[in-house]
């Protein structure tokens, strides 16, 4: 098991995990790192107050995506996305009021490739290598949900 698994074992971070995205959370909101490092901002649907997140965006044609490493189970950065209607705020530098939008299972191994190719920290938690070709990405597409930012 390697170290990035352990810290989010059962789908969820451990308490080391939890401070580690804080701090690098806080991080990439300043906006001093690439603009693909951002700080996701949705309210929690059980607290109600905001939560942010670290997270590595995808770019895709000109559009840009966020992927749940994670997968979909008991997911709560996905299940807060979901029940606050996709608004969310993205802060990198300035805060960006945003909506986003589910991608179909269809449409979500070309994000999936460019999310790995980009996001290192994800790799061991996809079931497939980033250098895998496309066909492999869309075997696993139904278990990683993806989100075009509007």
């Amino acid at each position: 098991m390697s170290l990035a698994q352990w810290l989010y074992r059962g789908g969820h971070p451990n308490r080391l995990a939890s401070v580690v995205n804080r701090g690098t959370a806080a991080l990439y909101a300043l906006g001093l790192l690439p603009n693909y490092l951002v700080a996701l901002e949705v309210v929690g649907c059980r607290s109600g107050r905001a939560i942010t997140l670290p997270l590595v965006m995808a770019v895709v044609d000109g559009q840009r995506y966020l992927v749940s490493m994670l997968g979909e189970n008991n997911v709560d950065r996905v299940r807060n996305v979901r029940a606050a209607g996709g608004r969310a705020v993205l802060r990198h530098g300035r805060r960006e009021g945003v909506r986003l939008e589910e991608v179909s299972v269809e449409m979500r191994a070309p994000v999936l490739t460019a999310y790995l190719r980009r996001a290192p920290g994800a790799r061991p938690h996809v079931a497939v290598h980033k250098d895998a070709p496309l066909s492999e990405f869309e075997r696993i597409a139904a278990q990683i949900p993806v989100f075009r930012v509007i």
